[in-house]
């Protein structure tokens, strides 16, 4: 299939796929033409895709564990490493979200002296 077909089965925009098949994500095949050509299992690989970006990780990490993935992204088959990994993705949300914690801490101090 071709990217607009993707794109329309999958919702997410031809320039955001390009950005995947660019970071390692997701494979295309070039015709003679150069398009890019994408077989039935992109759509499942853009769905894993998008539900490991909103788990928060990012394309880097995606890249390493989406060999992992099961069929829709959430479930892992947890190869090489893979555990280790998310466990240090999750103390660096769990931190980024104690520094929100703190900035949030701050700011309310300061609307509550105004």
């Amino acid at each position: 299939m071709l990217i607009g077909e993707l794109s329309r089965r999958t919702g997410v925009s031809a320039r955001l796929l390009r950005y995947y098949e660019a970071q390692g994500l997701l494979e295309a095949e070039r015709g003679p033409n150069g398009y890019r050509a994408y077989d039935e299992d992109a759509v499942a690989t853009v769905r894993k895709v998008r539900a490991l970006l909103a788990g928060g990780l990012s394309t880097e990490v995606i890249r390493v564990v989406l060999p992992c993935t099961g069929e829709d992204g959430t479930a892992f088959d947890w190869c090489a490493d893979i555990r280790d990994l998310m466990h240090r993705e999750l103390a660096a949300t769990d931190a980024r979200i104690d520094d929100l914690r703190r900035r949030r801490t701050t700011l309310a101090g300061y609307l509550e002296g105004s």
